[in-house]
């Protein structure tokens, strides 16, 4: 088996060049400065080539920083160094009208003191947007135009550019107060960096902050700094671009926290009503989406007065967008679109491949489910049913209650694999030198904690640092994941080789760039979630190898162990989660298409048939995770639900369709044949949408629960509430000082009188319907619903208590200073302890009117009917599915015999119909309970649907184009029933030979029995009734002689395992000493079946004869005949001589 080809970073050489051009009169006393990591002397020739110039290459030196801090650097910082010395700058080039070596002069310095000019005067570098930052900003521009108050969102991956963008539209739209705010405040440098560079003071924009890491830069002023500065400047054109922090905003009293900070930022006002605040022009919200208690985040944004709001966001998905934003207010940068830039670019274009970068993600998939195949996929039987099998990463992972795998073996196994077979990632040192710093992501904290533990015991494993960074679970603990994020930087900066085990953490708002892969160890359902996971291994990383050489991450990898799951997220993200490319739902060769253009940008590799890792092309992504669910099948006799599809489509299906299904013998066997309770109201009574899924009508929402809760509802829920606010305020009457968990206090108590009264009337009306789960879930909504009220009402309540809490201190201050009698200041601490106790009380009022109002109860009440009806419905509708399911696969039940007797490896779904006997057809379909098959022309209706007229009400068609249907059929999944056939067919050719001893099984462990007279025996059951009956007649089968017969066959087993027993006799060996002449011999001279039927007939035949492609059998005696019918007649001896040729 071929390893794997892994290489995940290429050498480079990162340096600044210079060279002039002595032909160009123009360029006399200029010199080009630009920035390569290739060859310099390839990269200039890329730039002049056409233009047939020879270049002077003055110099090329390394882009290497030879102070502390050390780092790289490239031409920008360079160019805007000598910006800083007075060099001028041709526009939009890199042409510097400085003698080359002058600037080779200048270039030393500035790796030596990092381009810190003391006395350099404030000077921007010029810039050009790159087109898709132009279009993000023309966007945005045209939208704020023409909406007052305008939220815009940009959904752009990472190294898109975003601040440098955001600057540019702010320019253009003449904005003097832009406030930043962001989540991640070690992003700051990146605003400041392309401030300084970019805009500088002369753009009149002051950079104002109080953030650690920039406060003290060169231009970064705090905000009373900018005030004085601007007062006494006398410039009306200055404005400002405040950077804070959302840590920092919610710690303000302004904004519900506990620091006086940050008011002009708050839309707060004098005791004249008048803002004391600033109107910000534009509010640019940068990952805020990613912070806890959103709910204080939200009401800290509603206190910021601003005309326009731009949001950023690098999670490259445009889910995080379905509700807030329209499509016009988006403007969405992906993956492909980055990857196709980087693809695209002109070298000869004089500036750099700004993607170049940029790594390229590939997807590896591996079908783990091989290695504990024997474990878990048999299925597990629950009440008589056979539960469909489904590999589940979660549940091998899962642990026991001390913490230990419950799948230890297998886990060991895996690690073994992964670190032992070439096809796996860490299966030789140089793969484990490409991947040294890996992310794996698991979904229990105590997974996590017990495969630390195994991977510090693995002879491979046991060299990386392992690092757990799972915390409580909570991916959303802000602390937790800074501390897994500096322990997973110093175990990278100590250690050649780590791991990173998570549930979650890390996953999003960090960059550790060296990560170059994730192992996806969970199994995570979500396209987005997986995508994001996916991208934590995508970021650029620069690096010093071993050898001292500069290296740049190229690629970064994914591997993957759930190919179905997998396959199936990769399709959806190509065509769902790609906006551009989202709502072709329908449409299968655009959904390929789009496949084959993400593939071009991030290759996946998967396993074939021979377990090699191969590159997979848009038409396997589609179908190998049906692959997969065809070996399944077979598994199972073709009794598997991955057979079916359109199973919603029995709602649009006539009457003849559903009597056809009804005829079928279902799997399992009632006392009376269960009906599919279906009609042609069925899918008004269930209301099923076009999808074929549960959808109700507002109006039957609304007049649901009329009918349920009725107008009482509003007093009842009125009286409730009234009576949980009294003894809210009567108890803080009795306990003042507010406890440390008054907010979840008030919503508990406020959400109880509501469940209560709500839950109630839903418990009387459905009863013993409402599932448990069901009614945690609605208790869990009512809940969540009124927490949003409570959590805002008591938002709003905290801002002020705070302010009330300023203003009480300053006054007492005041009242002190201005040396107040006791008396004075105990009545004004009084009065300001009464407005609290006042604000507290109004507060309790305020949620309870909220709660009370007619919107938020009518809110409630619709919520738990949509949820309580849809589930009705679906309950309705999966038994419904569930009984068609078993039909059918009382039908898919008879597929094997039909591939046994008739089939071959050209077999498909669409020819099946033309392989079987239109009369063996029906008879094996037939129930024994209906008495009715299913025709040819039946299955067909039920593969391909068709045309239909509807009945009058005596049965008769009336056929006109009103009347005319169609139903779209579709029942039979194509591809898996194409991929079962051939895994069929492939297993009949491998168990063929029943002469070898290397054949455990047979292909009747594949062919269920059937509910007619097709039962086969068992294998075991045979062997011994043939060891009987060599033991009462011994040697019976050395005697070339000797003739056995089986009447009444069903599978031919007894006949193949006579035929061995003959074969294989020393004696016979002896007396034909050729195989072929001692097989004729026994086929033609000392063996005799009969079959009862067509398709047993042609069973047995395939199964008897099928043995070798080798030796050809001359003559049989394999019989068609129903001996039954002769033996009850007394006539059998006169058939079988009959039949045979035997004499009287």
């Amino acid at each position: 088996m071929a390893a794997i080809n892994i290489k995940t970073a290429i050498r480079v050489n990162p340096q600044c060049y210079a060279y002039t051009l002595p032909q160009v009169p123009s360029k006399n006393g200029w010199t080009k400065i630009g920035f390569t990591e290739r060859d310099v002397n390839v990269r200039i020739s890329e730039q002049l080539h056409t233009a047939g110039l020879k270049p002077n290459i003055c110099w090329h030196l390394l882009a290497t920083y030879r102070t502390e801090p050390f780092g790289n650097f490239t031409d920008k910082d360079f160019h805007l160094y000598l910006k800083k010395l007075g060099f001028e700058r041709e526009s939009g080039t890199e042409w510097f009208k400085i003698d080359p070596n002058i600037a080779k002069s200048n270039y030393n310095d500035f790796t030596e003191n990092h381009g810190v000019v003391n006395d350099a005067t404030d000077t921007a570098c010029p810039y050009t947007l790159r087109d898709e930052q132009n279009d993000a900003v023309e966007m945005t521009l045209k939208y704020f135009n023409s909406h007052k108050n305008g939220e815009f969102l940009w959904n752009a991956k990472p190294r898109f550019g975003k601040t440098l963008a955001a600057y540019d539209l702010c320019k253009r739209m003449k904005a003097k107060n832009i406030l930043i705010v962001t989540n991640r405040p070690a992003i700051a440098n990146s605003w400041y960096s392309d401030y300084e560079t970019f805009l500088g003071t002369e753009s009149g924009l002051y950079f104002v902050s109080s953030v650690d890491g920039i406060k003290d830069k060169k231009y970064v002023y705090s905000r009373s700094e900018y005030v004085d500065k601007v007062s006494k400047e006398d410039n009306d054109d200055r404005g400002c671009i405040q950077f804070v922090s959302l840590q920092d905003l919610k710690g303000s009293i302004y904004f519900g926290g506990q620091y006086d900070k940050l008011m002009e930022i708050s839309d707060t006002k004098d005791e004249k009503g008048n803002y004391k605040g600033i109107l910000w022009d534009i509010l640019i919200i940068d990952e805020a989406h990613e912070g806890v208690d959103t709910y204080k985040t939200d009401i800290a944004f509603d206190h910021i007065r601003r005309c326009h709001t731009l949001h950023l966001s690098g999670t490259p998905f445009k889910a995080l967008a379905n509700d807030k934003f329209s499509q016009d207010a988006i403007y969405n940068w992906t993956y492909a679109d980055e990857q196709a830039k980087k693809r695209d670019w002109d070298q000869k274009d004089e500036f750099e491949n700004p993607y170049e970068n940029l790594p390229c993600l590939n997807l590896y998939t591996y079908q783990m489910s091989e290695i504990i195949k024997d474990k878990l996929t048999k299925g597990i039987e629950l009440d008589n049913n056979m539960e469909e099998y489904a590999f589940d990463l979660n549940e091998f992972f899962a642990t026991n209650e001390s913490g230990k795998f419950l799948h230890d073996v297998e886990v060991d196994k895996f690690l073994d694999a992964l670190a032992k077979q070439e096809k796996f990632p860490f299966s030789t040192d140089e793969l484990r030198n490409e991947l040294k710093h890996t992310f794996w992501l698991l979904n229990r904290v105590a997974s996590v904690k017990a495969l630390a533990k195994k991977l510090e015991l693995h002879p491979v494993f046991s060299k990386y640092k392992v690092v757990v960074a799972a915390g409580n679970g909570k991916p959303d603990n802000e602390e937790e994941s800074r501390k897994s994020f500096d322990r997973v930087n110093e175990a990278i900066k100590n250690n050649d080789k780590t791991i990173t085990l998570s549930v979650g953490q890390l996953t999003t708002g960090v960059t550790i760039k060296e990560w170059s892969a994730v192992l996806m160890l969970s199994n995570m359902s979500s396209p987005s979630l997986y995508m994001q996971a996916a991208f934590r291994a995508q970021n650029p990383c620069l690096f010093k190898g071993s050898d001292g050489g500069f290296y740049r991450k190229e690629n970064a990898y994914v591997f993957d162990f759930d190919p179905a799951r997998t396959l199936t997220i990769f399709e959806k993200f190509a065509n769902d989660l790609i906006p551009k490319n989202a709502g072709n739902t329908t449409d299968t060769e655009k959904r390929k298409e789009n496949i084959k253009a993400l593939l071009n940008f991030f290759p996946v590799y998967g396993e074939d048939n021979s377990g090699e890792m191969t590159l997979l092309d848009a038409e396997s992504v589609l179908s190998i995770p049906r692959h997969i669910y065809a070996r399944e099948v077979v598994e199972r006799g073709f009794m598997s639900d991955f057979l079916f599809a359109n199973i919603s489509g029995i709602f649009a299906a006539p009457r003849e369709i559903i009597d056809v299904i009804n005829n079928m013998q279902a799997i399992e066997e009632p006392k009376a044949l269960n009906r599919v309770n279906v009609d042609e109201n069925t899918a008004d009574e269930l209301c099923i949408n076009d999808n074929g899924s549960v959808e109700l009508s507002t109006e039957q929402v609304v007049g649901t629960a009329k009918d349920l809760f009725g107008e009482k509802i509003y007093s009842t829920v009125s009286k409730g509430l009234e009576s949980m606010a009294d003894e809210i305020v009567k108890d803080r009457e009795a306990n003042p000082q507010s406890k440390k968990n008054e907010l979840d206090e008030l919503q508990k108590k406020f959400s109880k009188p509501l469940t209560d009264i709500m839950m109630e009337t839903v418990k009387q009306k459905y009863g013993n319907d409402l599932k448990k789960s069901t009614q945690n879930q609605l208790e869990r909504d009512i809940h969540n619903k009124t927490s949003v009220i409570v959590k805002h009402e008591y938002g709003e309540y905290a801002i002020n208590a705070n302010k009330l809490e300023k203003e009480k201190e300053e006054k007492i201050v005041e009242a002190q200073n201005r040396g107040a009698s006791m008396v004075d200041i105990s009545k004004l601490d009084e009065e300001y302890n009464n407005r609290k106790k006042e604000n507290y009380n109004q507060l309790i009022q305020d949620i309870k009117d909220k709660l009370n109002s007619e919107e938020a109860v009518k809110s409630m009440t619709y919520d738990i009917v949509e949820t309580v009806e849809t589930e009705k419905l679906n309950k309705e509708k999966e038994s419904i599915e569930g009984s068609v399911r078993d039909h059918l696969r009382g039908f898919s039940r008879t597929i094997p015999a039909f591939l046994m007797a008739y089939g071959d490896e050209s077999t498909t779904l669409e020819n099946f119909d033309k392989l079987v006997p239109e009369d063996v057809f029906f008879e094996v379909t037939k129930s024994t309970q209906s008495d009715e098959g299913v025709t040819l022309a039946q299955f067909r209706m039920l593969r391909d649907g068709g045309f239909y007229y509807e009945k009058d009400e005596h049965g008769n068609e009336i056929r006109d184009e009103k009347h005319k249907k169609y139903f779209e059929g579709h029942l039979f999944d194509e591809v898996v029933f194409n991929d079962a056939v051939t895994e069929f067919m492939k297993k009949r050719a491998e168990l063929a030979d029943y002469f070898s001893e290397s054949n455990n099984g047979d292909i009747f462990d594949y062919i269920p029995a059937q509910k007619t007279n097709q039962i086969f025996t068992p294998k075991p059951v045979v062997k011994d009734m043939v060891d009987r009956l060599e033991k009462e007649n011994p040697n019976c089968f050395d005697d070339p002689e000797a003739t056995f017969a089986d009447l009444y066959m069903k599978s031919g087993m007894y006949i193949t395992e006579i035929v061995k027993r003959i074969f294989q006799s020393n004696k016979m060996k002896e007396l034909f000493p050729n195989e072929a002449v001692r097989l004729n011999h026994i086929f033609a001279n000392q063996v005799y079946g009969c079959a009862p039927t067509e398709i047993i007939y042609q069973i047995c035949r395939r199964y008897i004869l099928g043995f070798s492609d080798r030796i050809k059998i001359e003559k049989d005696n394999i019989k068609l005949c129903d001996t039954l019918e002769y033996a009850k007649n007394g006539k059998l001896e006169d058939k079988i001589r009959e039949l045979f040729g035997f004499e009287a």
